[in-house]
């Protein structure tokens, strides 16, 4: 990895803090077993968990002029194997984690990797009006709940590619609970929406206007995933620039989506 610059001793404290919160933070051995596996002394261990961890990252910051293994220790926190069973405690710390992370540029992604922003957020206000006014404007359009979700500050930077990449997954996550299927992209759809033995039908298919429809959809939701999550999950983010409009936009049609499906019915063979 390249060398990275310091970390803030404000950023430091708040990701510091949200690791060893006294509720929902990481238990003290956790602690010490991830510090040993990132190569970063335990200099105080009977301390206070967040004052442990961050007396521990600024020594080891201090000594080598970098943070490079406090990334590496983050990472190993954000492992979602981790995390089975416990979907709303990797959220919340992922959350806590980029509302400090966003100030130097960088994001917890879903894999739990840690993902580089195009430019750092200066002040809180910054990086969640950019969130709020997303969520505003959407707001109008009646879009679906389960696209909402997806403006939140840390996916969103100059541009919209993460929120966007997340709602297009969110798409293909819904069909995969609502057939029991665990495909992806065309096979996904074909597997969902075949005209014979369809595990979802969006209508009765009982006559030709109706599997035309079902068809359509099938297609619709293909060329979606073909547009726009293929392209977000192999482009570089500088390559594949999504502008506020665009945003708007896919994100209307992910709810279009999203509302075909709430309204499908599982077919029983």
């Amino acid at each position: 990895m390249t060398k990275q610059p310091p970390i803030s001793e404000e950023v430091l404290r708040g990701i510091s803090q949200v690791i060893g919160d006294t509720n929902a933070g990481l238990s003290g051995s956790e602690i010490g077993h991830l510090l040993a596996n990132a190569k970063i002394a335990d200099t105080d261990p009977t301390l206070t968990k967040w004052r442990r961890l961050f007396n521990a990252f600024a020594n080891w910051q201090n000594q080598n002029q970098c943070s490079n293994n406090i990334y590496d220790f983050i990472s190993r926190v954000m492992n979602p194997v981790s995390y089975m069973g416990s979907i709303e405690a990797f959220e919340w710390r992922r959350t806590e984690l980029n509302k400090r992370l966003v100030f130097v540029g960088l994001i917890i992604l879903e894999t739990g990797k840690i993902g580089r922003l195009p430019k750092a957020a200066t002040t809180i206000k910054e990086a969640e009006q950019r969130a709020d006014e997303l969520r505003r404007k959407l707001s109008s359009r009646s879009v679906h709940q389960d696209v909402l979700r997806f403006c939140r500050a840390e996916l969103l930077a100059d541009n919209y590619f993460h929120a966007v990449f997340e709602t297009t997954k969110s798409v293909a996550d819904k069909i995969r609970v609502l057939s029991g299927l665990t495909g992806d992209g065309n096979e996904l759809v074909d597997g969902a929406f075949a005209i014979n033995n369809p595990k979802l039908a969006i209508n009765t298919l009982q006559t030709e206007t109706e599997r035309s429809e079902h068809k359509g959809f099938a297609n619709l939701l293909k060329g979606f995933f073909g547009m726009f999550r293929n392209t977000t999950a192999h482009a570089p983010r500088v390559q594949w620039e999504i502008k506020e409009e665009d945003a708007l936009d896919i994100m209307s049609l992910a709810s279009l989506c999203h509302r075909r499906l709430d309204q499908s019915t599982r077919v029983i063979v």
